[in-house]
């Protein structure tokens, strides 16, 4: 008679993170977290969380008070710090790419710029959200549309869509920037002109450091 043999499944992790970028600025990670899963709770410093993918979750403080909260694909969100539980409550896997803001202590100040993108090209450039440690906005390109030259301070790039553009910098170089949907990039302060290049519309998030 042959003996039983019981296998035990690995237990599936409640939340995957992978760290992708680091610097003085920010830390910014990919999170997964699958359906109905629950992380600890734990203290978060403040971030900007860029959603890509569409769920419903419950934020857990430390009192248990919970609020839940859903989530489309290209949603943008701001959280102080904080101490706190994430959970899961849908069917749908979470997707996101969180961009963890560092001490103001432990950097420099970042560049203020005089050709702003919003202003000098509203159509193409919007506000998502703004505070005293960044200013998000998101930029849509139609292809073969171009922006005006304009600056950022030094940013966070989270694409959301397949696109092909090209950047011409101030000293002539044009720099080909083809990305898949849900890269992320990190840019030093710039001044440069977008141009869709591709066949497709491009769109992209910028989080830009105060």
């Amino acid at each position: 008679m042959l003996a039983a043999i019981l296998i035990v499944a690995a237990p599936i992790s409640a939340q995957e993170t992978k760290s992708e970028i680091e610097n003085q600025w920010v830390r910014v990670v990919r999170e997964t977290q699958v359906p109905h899963a629950k992380t600890p709770i734990r203290e978060h410093p403040p971030q900007v969380v860029i959603y890509l993918s569409s769920f419903q979750e419950r934020i857990i403080g430390t009192s248990g008070k919970a609020v839940t909260i859903r989530r489309k694909y290209g949603d943008v969100a701001y959280f102080d710090a904080g101490t706190y539980a994430q959970e899961n409550v849908s069917n749908l896997t979470i997707h996101d790419v969180v961009v963890e803001l560092k001490s103001t202590s432990e950097r420099s100040k970042s560049m203020s710029v005089a050709l702003d993108p919003v202003q000098l090209d509203p159509k193409h450039h919007r506000i998502r959200l703004e505070n005293d440690r960044v200013r998000v906005i998101d930029t849509i390109l139609v292809p073969h549309v171009k922006s005006p030259a304009h600056e950022h301070p030094h940013y966070v790039v989270v694409y959301l869509t397949e696109l092909h553009t090209t950047q011409a910098l101030p000293d002539g170089r044009v720099v080909d920037n083809p990305r898949s949907a849900g890269e992320v990039a990190w840019r030093e302060a710039t001044k440069h002109v977008t141009e869709n290049v591709g066949t497709r519309t491009a769109e992209e998030i910028q989080i830009e450091l105060k």
